[in-house]
């Protein structure tokens, strides 16, 4: 069963507006190759092309124009996937947009790939969109005659990639986990010219997977695994860029004793996060459940508000004296402090130093009997 995605109607809307080049950056599996395809669909006149393809890449690296008109024919909507595979994309792009009556989609799994390429050839007749894995909002209906606990125990060990909400059977969730691991993450960073020991950022992750909501030493990091903090940072930047990981920083507006150059770095999906440490197992025989729950809350927060469109900033904050609070969402200039909690039997307050400095700033205490009201539209 085909899944609407949340921003289906908003790409449908930009496609249909003035002529411009949308961009769709995701992480790979995401589902932007089924998103845009079904785009493709609704338009009788649709020519489409992939990235990976060596036809593809010989016939966009080249700027021909009367190559690409023929390609291209009488297409009103070019669509290609994989862009950033492509040498100077950008160009061809703008020869396209310059001289022909077409809107034109492209997507990308590693924005920094195709935003180089794309940036300045295109400046200011683009607009931008992002794909995630699936949200609690496109697959709440799946489990609507489910008990919070059993959705958790799934959603926490398989995470929210498309292919896995196919998927029946346990052990077929984990295969693909695994694969995509090993056929998709690693080719991946083979790629990218900044990795020069893809192992070593496997590595990385792995280290990342193990230290989950825990703020991150680059120093620490580096003499772990004996490569150098420049090199740590450099990865981590790819790592982010690649959507595999997100970084959380600290907020600090008021207070002396707050912690703001700090971060934390979250799996933009878990399962791939159990992955890596290859544990599957249910959340009754876990240590990391917490952790894992809290991974999770905070990227759908994300989500939400990147599906809905609407701006928003994500930190956590931290005192010197280790008052903390899991996640600061600022949004038009209001501030929200959520603190996870894996049992809902835990009582928490907001610190006092928190309600202090920030007196019109609401606080909410999450855990999962409460979780997905928290993830609605309207929050």
């Amino acid at each position: 069963m085909l899944i609407d995605r949340t921003i289906t109607p908003q790409l449908t809307e930009a496609l249909r507006g003035e002529k411009k080049v949308v961009i769709l950056y995701g992480p790979r599996q995401a589902g932007k190759t089924t998103l845009i395809t079904s785009l493709a669909a609704t338009t009788q006149q649709a020519q489409f092309f992939n990235g990976d393809d060596l036809y593809a890449q010989d016939l966009f690296k080249k700027n021909d124009l009367e190559a690409l008109r023929r390609a291209v024919g009488g297409a009103e909507l070019l669509i290609i996937d994989e862009a950033q595979r492509i040498e100077n994309i950008g160009l061809s792009l703008k020869v396209l947009i310059d001289n022909l009556p077409l809107t034109i989609l492209v997507s990308g799994s590693a924005s920094f790939e195709l935003a180089n390429k794309v940036s300045e050839p295109l400046t200011g007749r683009t607009k931008t969109f992002w794909l995630y894995p699936f949200s609690w909002l496109e697959v709440a209906d799946r489990y609507r005659r489910t008990s919070a606990a059993v959705a958790m125990d799934e959603l926490l060990r398989f995470g929210m990639f498309p292919k896995v909400h196919t998927l029946a059977a346990e052990k077929e969730k984990e295969d693909y986990l695994y694969e995509y691991l090993n056929n998709y993450l690693y080719k991946d960073l083979l790629m990218f010219g900044e990795v020069r020991k893809p192992k070593k950022v496997v590595d990385l992750l792995t280290l990342l997977a193990l230290q989950l909501g825990s703020e991150v030493s680059l120093a620490e990091l580096a003499q772990q695994l004996s490569i150098s903090h420049k090199a740590v940072g450099n990865y981590l930047d790819v790592l982010e860029k690649m959507f595999v990981v997100y970084n959380l920083r600290g907020f600090s507006r008021n207070l002396r004793k707050e912690i703001s150059k700090t971060s934390k770095y979250y799996f933009m999906d878990v399962g791939l996060r159990n992955a890596l440490l290859r544990n599957f197992n249910r959340l009754t025989l876990r240590s990391d459940a917490g952790a894992l729950f809290e991974n999770w809350f905070i990227m759908e927060k994300i989500k939400q508000a990147g599906n809905a469109r609407q701006p928003a900033n994500f930190y956590f904050w931290r005192t010197y004296d280790q008052k903390e609070i899991d996640l600061i969402e600022e949004r038009q200039g209001r501030l929200v402090g959520y603190e996870m909690k894996w049992s809902a039997d835990k009582k928490t307050a907001a610190p006092a130093d928190w309600l202090r400095a920030y007196q019109n700033a609401r606080f909410e205490a999450v855990h999962p009997q409460n979780c997905f009201g928290y993830l609605s539209d309207n929050v």
